[in-house]
């Protein structure tokens, strides 16, 4: 990867670790399945008249808008609500990118090399000493709602490389249209009227600013950008980058929540941040599966796309 790419990597997740604060604190406005809805809502409207159709199939558009907002977002919310902390979620979240490699190796055929496989063996140990770190003061359904999220952020991943989608941004605009609807019937069928009525009633500044950032900022830019980078690199060298959400996700927490940030979760961040060097770093895989998408006709418009990112 590119210099400007891996500078862009690190700021999405720099972004998406202090979001954990954000969802927090939006916790308190809202009912989780509901602040998934306006999120998502916020997000793709009115951009979506704007931007025009995305250039992929329907397929791809719907396949990644359920399995990044309804499995991973919605999913992640609720678990938090259920009392995962924001560092603690984080941290296990990051699980996403051993699924991640384990569906490209299924869906695409990558096949992670030996420095590869240790960098990620080496920042997964890292969320291994961070987890003990904790000790099991976590809620049990809690911790098993936000693993299961990561399994939808890996499935999210694979489909986005899949698509391949020539336009990030109106992709993520359009993605972030389909799971409104799923998870406001969600949120009416387990969260209930009256409370979803009453959230929006007492909306006030601090809860359409923490929508607009959770939409604007970590949706359409965070996820905008992600998009890119999994079009312009295989799914097994971008998904190591998120193993540094969590060194930001902990410590924003203890910045601005006040969670503490022990020495053993100090070394559990310097493991993930020499695992994601160490991978980040690794010659690219080549399989079959991989020149099949990233054909002589497909790689000069990437090219010419990175070109003009990297001015």
């Amino acid at each position: 990867m590119r210099p400007s790419h891996i500078a862009l990597a690190v700021l999405v997740t720099a972004i998406w670790g202090v979001n954990f604060v954000v969802i927090e604190v939006g916790l308190d406005h809202f009912p989780p399945l509901l602040f998934s809805a306006l999120r998502f809502l916020v997000a793709a409207l009115p951009a979506v008249f704007f931007v025009g159709r995305p250039k992929v199939a329907w397929k791809w558009v719907v396949g990644v808008g359920l399995a990044l907002g309804v499995m991973k977002f919605g999913l992640l919310f609720v678990g938090m609500n259920q009392g995962m902390p924001a560092g603690l979620s984080s941290l296990v979240l990051q699980i996403q990118a051993v699924f991640t490699a384990l569906f490209a190796f299924v869906a695409l055929g990558e096949r992670p090399g030996r420095i590869r496989l240790a960098g990620m063996g080496v920042a997964l140990a890292g969320i291994g000493v961070a987890a003990a770190d904790e000790g099991a003061s976590g809620p049990l359904l809690g911790f098993t709602l936000v693993v299961v999220a990561a399994v939808g952020w890996g499935v999210s991943n694979v489909l986005t490389r899949k698509a391949a989608p020539s336009a990030p941004f109106t992709f993520m605009v359009w993605t972030s249209a389909v799971p409104v609807l799923p998870l406001l019937a969600l949120s009416l069928t387990f969260e209930g009227w009256d409370r979803d009525t009453q959230a929006l009633a007492s909306l006030d500044l601090t809860g359409a600013g923490i929508i607009a950032f959770v939409a604007w900022v970590t949706t359409l830019f965070g996820f905008g950008a992600w998009s890119f980078l999994l079009r312009s690199h295989p799914a097994s060298s971008v998904a190591p980058f998120t193993l540094l959400v969590p060194v930001f996700g902990m410590s924003s927490a203890a910045l601005f929540l006040g969670e503490s940030v022990s020495p053993l979760r100090w070394c559990a961040a310097a493991l993930l941040v020499g695992g994601v060097a160490l991978a980040s770093l690794a010659p690219a895989p080549r399989n079959r599966a991989v020149q099949r998408v990233d054909t002589p006709a497909l790689a000069r418009p990437v090219e010419d796309h990175e070109a003009h990112a990297s001015r």
